[in-house]
């Protein structure tokens, strides 16, 4: 029955779209900018700039109680130390009881088509991870591939350059990071694992905590602009996990990463949709299982694909979409050795709902989700979600 929702919702967005070519076409995909991007590009009088995002959620499982939650509250600080330097800062605290640095870098720009950038910065890997504003995105949670998979939000401390060559429509990003926190000392002789089975590398992000580095990582991002309304983006990520020194050598202490990402978003007069696929192939799962005793597969991989129009007129301030969001996301796409592929872990996610614009930087949201697995039997509830959302 989602299933042909789905289709129909789909169907109908083509129809519609069909009949509205006299509106204007928007550039939303090349000219959106996150918050740490606008504070870098605003023509401010003053050196110091401010703003804040904020996500105030509810989220009602099928027969459980509700939950009410203040989800994050970010506040955004910059400073201009000339026309080349910046400092950039980003300070969250999540669930009213927990406060973390979520960016902290220097951007200066060596030249029009070139910045070097060092500190906390977020790697660059499909949409979200670096466009993860409530304003940004459809949909009251994130997609949930990108929490399992990503895994958002996924920042390290590093260097490296920015840019854009106007001329190829093309910009990049390459960086190299701290990695993945793999494991440590148990204080009986062996190891404890930081990543697991259901949500692969998420608890190895060491989020400049007192970081631990033995080997750095490559990160890198492209991103091709040069079709009206499109955004194309590639995305790569390679490296070891990171050990503290004294268990490096131990068999099964570190893995390897190699990620790759492919995303897209399009705009054209009140329809819009976006998409994106990520697959992580790790080495040396089998040997971290059997020294940590967790269940860590030697393959994440999701995908999801979205589309929403806006009911409202498009000359008009506020906007109201209409969107469906279909995904699939398996942190046990392959499993290496004895371990047996669990398949409560191949996620399938299909969310509808309505993103209500009031205001330039105001949202109201609220989607149904029909939420399920691969395991036979099991009972994965469904979920109604609700949410409110700021950015200035």
């Amino acid at each position: 029955m989602k299933y042909a929702f789905l289709l129909v919702f789909i169907l109908t967005i083509g129809f519609v779209n069909a009949q509205t070519k006299t509106d204007s076409i928007t550039l939303v995909p090349q000219t959106q900018l996150n918050a740490a991007q606008r504070l870098m590009s605003g023509n401010y009088a003053s050196a110091v700039t401010v703003g804040a995002y904020a996500e105030m959620l509810y989220n009602q499982p099928e027969g459980d109680n509700g939950e009410l939650d203040v989800q994050r509250m970010v506040l955004l600080f910059g400073y201009r130390f000339n026309d080349k330097t910046q400092f950039v800062t980003e300070v969250e605290l999540e669930h009213v009881n927990e406060i973390f640095v979520e960016q902290a870098f220097i951007n200066y720009s060596v030249g029009n088509n070139i910045s070097l950038r060092g500190g906390l910065m977020l790697v660059p890997m499909g949409i979200v991870n670096e466009f993860h504003e409530p304003t940004t995105f459809n949909g009251t949670e994130r997609p949930g591939m990108d929490n399992a998979v990503v895994p958002t939000t996924w920042r390290e401390i590093g260097i490296g350059v920015a840019g854009r060559f106007n001329n190829l429509n093309l910009g990049y990003q390459a960086y190299v990071f701290n990695g993945f926190k793999s494991t440590e000392a148990d204080g009986s002789g062996g190891l404890s694992g930081f990543l697991g089975g259901s949500s692969g590398l998420r608890g190895g992000r060491q989020k400049a905590i007192q970081s631990t580095i033995d080997s750095p990582t490559l990160s890198t991002k492209l991103d091709y602009y040069g079709i009206p309304g499109l955004r194309v983006g590639l995305s790569t990520y390679f490296g070891k996990t990171q050990a503290e020194d004294d268990i490096e050598t131990i068999d099964g202490a570190n893995i390897g990463i190699a990620m790759i990402g492919l995303d897209a978003r399009y705009a054209y007069q009140r329809f819009t949709a976006r998409g994106q696929f990520i697959n992580a192939s790790l080495s040396d799962t089998e040997d971290y299982n059997n020294a940590t005793g967790r269940d860590l597969g030697s393959a994440l991989r999701g995908f999801y694909v979205e589309g929403a129009y806006n009911l409202l007129p498009v000359e008009k301030e506020q906007k109201l979409f209409i969107f469906t969001r279909y995904e699939q996301y398996d942190t046990h796409a392959s499993t290496d050795g004895n371990l047996v592929r669990n398949e409560a872990y191949d996620r399938t996610d299909v969310t509808s709902g309505l993103t209500y614009h009031i205001a330039p930087g105001v949202v109201l949201k609220g989607d149904y989700q029909f939420r399920s697995n691969a395991l036979d039997g099991d009972d994965v509830k469904d979920r109604l979600n609700f949410g409110i959302g700021v950015w200035f």
